[in-house]
C-alpha cells in the first residue's frame, strides 16, 4: 500500500463551529459532545455580539461561540447531537476543514473521537 492510499485512510480533522445563547448552554453542549466522543476539544468564548436576520427581522444577542475539534468521520453524529442539544431552533454548524497543523496535536484529536 502506497503512502498515498494509507494517508487516505486516516480520518480528515474538521474544525465546526456554533453559537450558544448562554455560558451555561455552551458548558452543557461542550461536555455533552466530548463525554460523546464527538469532539476531542470545545473552545468556549463569551461575550460575543451576533447581528444576524431571523423570520426577517433583524435581530442582536450576546451568544458564546463553540470552537468544536473533531473528525471528519464524526461531522453527521455532531450535527445530531447539536440540533439535539441545541434550544435554537435552528443552530449554527459551520465546518472547516483542518488543513494543517500540528502532526501529534491533528492524532490526539483523531484519537480523542470515536
Amino acid at each position: 500500500m502506497g503512502q498515498e492510499a494509507e494517508h487516505d485512510k486516516i480520518s480528515k480533522v474538521s474544525i465546526a463551529l456554533s453559537t450558544a445563547g448562554s455560558n451555561d448552554e455552551a458548558d452543557r453542549i461542550a461536555h455533552a459532545l466530548v463525554e460523546r466522543k464527538l469532539a476531542a476539544c470545545v473552545n468556549m468564548v463569551a461575550g460575543v455580539r451576533s447581528v444576524y436576520r431571523w423570520k426577517d427581522q433583524l435581530e442582536e444577542a450576546e451568544e458564546v461561540i463553540l470552537v468544536i475539534k473533531t473528525t471528519e468521520d464524526q461531522l453527521a453524529a455532531l450535527e445530531e447531537a447539536l440540533k439535539a442539544l441545541h434550544s435554537y431552533e435552528l443552530p449554527e454548524f459551520i465546518v472547516l476543514a483542518a488543513s494543517g497543523g500540528s502532526d501529534s496535536y491533528l492524532q490526539w484529536i483523531r484519537s480523542s473521537v470515536r
